[in-house]
């Protein structure tokens, strides 16, 4: 493009990162930084904030861009997302206005050997809140560091003890091969498609024999067989509460949720009521309906642990927020913009 400079909004860049990676590119554009996330009934105050801007830099699934926003920004002709699906994004409404979507593979510019992914974070994530929860250590660090109390009640043991995880794809089978590995624990698995052939394949390809991923003949046994139960499913409008009342009731007293996913994976409302009457030994959860939390959420302001509730271990959405991750991802969207600048065709397209 020629002519006046670019003007380009950077939503949600909570830590701050993107700036410097786009101040290469600052003779040839305008660039704000929006790094507050407005609340999802917002939509009037996102189009005001948005309507000068060419191209929008956005963190995945952070920020919405639904159809009525995006049919309110007419100077925009430019989306560009981390990682390589943004569920946030209203692609078909993009689609129509002629409106280009690109991705970041977050694999970095001109590198050899491929570096660790989100998904490689996601995996440590999940670690470690399942150990975070099990043993106690977030509450423990509190009270130790207030001088509230010393031991007050045993930590939960892995081994030996059934990790059930409700997808077994990549990030799925990765997280089963530590359970095996570091703990000794046993597997099992569900999802609507998933059979015992292909649990078997993917057990082969670690070098552990067939049967060492065993699938659950429903998602209701896999529920009623673990000490740990961890999701590891994509969210659609087939997915969503797949974990409802009903199946919450089927777990073990004794028994974990782990959730990294997505929040709406979960009934939000139903694990609520699940954890405040104590069904359950705990939750960790990195995923919420609403992100950011609001500060009146519940799970912020219920006071978890105490009074027959459940424990409950909070961390903020950090599962693919690793520094590596991220300065790649932003690296990737700047050498799209640069690319969009000089008129080439970029090859991470989602529209």
């Amino acid at each position: 493009m020629s002519g006046s400079k670019i003007r380009v909004a950077i939503l949600d860049d909570y830590q701050g990162i993107a700036p410097e990676k786009f101040s290469r590119l600052t003779s040839r554009i305008d660039v704000a930084n929006f790094p507050d996330t407005l609340a999802p009934d917002s939509e009037e105050s996102l189009i005001q904030r948005l309507q000068p801007y060419h191209v929008i830099s956005t963190m995945r699934e952070r920020t919405a861009l639904p159809g009525n926003v995006i049919r309110s920004l007419p100077n925009l002709k430019l989306i560009l997302t981390t990682g390589m699906k943004n569920a946030a994004i209203d692609i078909s409404a993009c689609t129509d206005r002629g409106i280009i979507v690109a991705g970041a593979k977050g694999i970095g510019i001109d590198q050899g050997a491929k570096p660790p992914t989100s998904l490689d974070s996601t995996l440590e994530h999940t670690w470690s809140l399942i150990l975070g929860i099990v043993r106690n250590i977030a509450r423990d660090d509190a009270r130790v560091k207030t001088q509230q109390a010393w031991q007050t009640s045993a930590a939960t043991g892995l081994s030996g003890k059934t990790l059930g995880l409700l997808g077994l794809g990549k990030l799925g089978a990765d997280t089963a091969r530590v359970g095996v590995l570091a703990f000794g624990m046993k597997i099992v698995a569900w999802s609507s498609n998933l059979t015992q052939e292909a649990a078997d394949e993917k057990a082969r390809a670690f070098g552990f024999p067939e049967g060492t991923f065993r699938v659950a003949a429903s998602k209701e046994e896999l529920l009623q067989a673990s000490d740990v139960v961890s999701i590891h499913y994509v969210l659609s409008e087939r997915t969503r509460n797949i974990l409802a009342a009903r199946e919450l009731a089927l777990m073990k007293p004794s028994a974990f949720l782990i959730n990294t996913s997505r929040g709406p994976l979960v009934d939000e409302e139903a694990l609520l009521d699940a954890l405040k009457q104590g069904k359950i030994r705990g939750a960790a959860l990195d995923v919420y309906n609403v992100e950011p939390l609001p500060s009146d959420s519940e799970w912020r302001t219920t006071p978890w642990g105490k009074d027959g509730r459940s424990e409950v271990l909070l961390s903020p959405h950090m599962g693919y927020v690793e520094d590596g991750v991220m300065q790649r991802w932003y690296e990737d969207t700047v050498a799209n913009l640069e690319k969009w600048l000089d008129g080439q065709e970029l090859q991470t397209k989602l529209t």
